[in-house]
């Protein structure tokens, strides 16, 4: 039975973009989902979805606060309005100081601010949006979760970058690691789809999307991940490059005279699958033009799979053994074709893919995707870090209630 009188906001905000979700209680599928994208352009919109249907309506060129505001009076049109108790918000990067989720104070609002440094391109637009919806809801207790505080467990050689240490201890410079929300919410779901002991198993799950990445968990925690500083090191994603040799920036550098800011375009907006293909970003469109005989399409998806597989075993050597990998995100749980590359690839690990099980696994679907004599176990599990917010929302005004 879902209660609409006490509803938690979520809120993840964009340099041009915003979601929101509301969810009720332990309900896991939001009441209503909306994305207000293009924000500050004559085509900003709004698309709400509620029970399956989908209504667009334009935002006049307006920007976060419009988005906001007109949410807000929908939610007052349906009489939800009054029932928020909470809202949470996606904050990308919390730094070495923040490790949990957090209900958000002044003075915790400026020490977030103080790491923007560190995400230039996240942090400062989850501020805007959390400064936003602070002046609209102003009565109601509002809550950051950290992408990075999942993989503040990692340990001290899994996220030391081998530079002098004072980058480190003067600049912040280490890995940090993303997508923790996601990873944490699908590590626990991997413990009670596989019968797992939640004290001694070992798994690598692969966050697979326009945005990338792949993490070892042991006993529930992360211990060692592809994303490092920013989100660009690691897996080939959807237009950033991954790892790439720092000494071939420097040549691109010399040879065709881009500046710093040149190169963190070229790396995080004109690489990865996009660059690679020539064509798109999106591997739907990779998959399909690849059956054409699209030969930079080819290309793209076998370095995307090549990357993905190495990461996954050597992410596997950060445990005692690997019970399973799990694929997640919009191509991990979409794409049959590419687990099937990726799990093919790690064949010397004894894993053996199920054909007929893993073609099923799609559109939200969560399965095990090997045969039953394979030495390990690959799943598919669908994430859902909207909900994880909500969760850790609530659990957070929980505890400064009871304290």
């Amino acid at each position: 039975m879902i209660d609409i009188r006490s509803l938690v906001l979520v809120v993840n905000c964009g340099s041009s973009s915003v979601k929101f979700g509301v969810f009720s209680g332990t309900n896991r599928e939001p009441l209503l989902s909306a994305l207000a994208e293009n924000l500050g352009q004559p085509e900003s919109r709004l698309v709400v979805k509620e029970k399956g249907e989908k209504t667009e309506m334009s935002l006049d060129s307006g920007s976060h606060d419009v988005a906001l505001q007109k949410l807000l009076g929908i939610l007052e049109q349906k009489g939800w309005l009054s029932s928020i108790v909470a809202v949470g918000h996606r904050t990308v990067h919390g730094g070495e100081r923040f490790s949990a989720s957090t209900l958000i104070t002044d003075e915790i609002l400026r020490e977030m601010d103080a790491l923007s440094n560190l995400a230039p391109l996240h942090n400062p637009a989850n501020i805007l949006g959390i400064r936003t919806a602070m002046a609209a809801l102003p009565n109601v207790p509002h809550a950051a979760v950290f992408d990075t505080a999942f993989h503040t467990t990692m340990p001290q050689a899994a996220f030391t970058y081998a530079v002098p240490q004072d980058c480190y201890r003067n600049l912040g410079v280490r890995r940090y690691g993303f997508h923790g929300t996601s990873h944490r919410f699908v590590a626990a779901e991997a413990i009670e789809l596989l019968g797992l002991d939640p004290n001694d198993h070992g798994l690598v799950i692969a966050h697979l999307g326009n945005g990338a990445s792949a993490t070892a968990v042991l006993n529930g925690k992360s211990v060692d991940t592809s994303m490092g500083f920013t989100p660009l090191e690691g897996l080939v994603m959807g237009t950033r490059s991954g790892d790439i040799d720092p000494g071939a920036l420097f040549h691109i550098a010399r040879e065709d005279g881009l500046t710093i800011d040149e190169l963190d375009t070229l790396l995080n907006r004109k690489s990865g699958l996009l660059g690679l293909s020539g064509l798109s970003n999106d591997c739907r469109t990779l998959e399909n033009a690849e059956k054409e005989g699209h030969e930079g399409a080819k290309l793209a998806l076998d370095v995307f799979v090549h990357r993905l597989a190495r990461y996954i075993g050597g992410l596997a050597t950060s445990l005692n053994r690997l019970d399973a990998v799990i694929f997640t995100g919009g191509i991990g749980e979409n794409s049959a074709t590419m687990r099937q590359r990726t799990i093919d690839r790690l064949s010397v690990f004894g894993l053996k893919l199920d054909a007929d099980a893993n073609g099923q696994m799609f559109g939200g679907r969560c399965g095990v995707i090997t045969a039953k004599d394979s030495k390990a176990t690959a799943a598919v599990i669908a994430t859902n870090e909207e909900w994880m917010i909500s969760h850790d929302t609530l659990e957070a005004v929980a505890a400064s209630t009871a304290a």
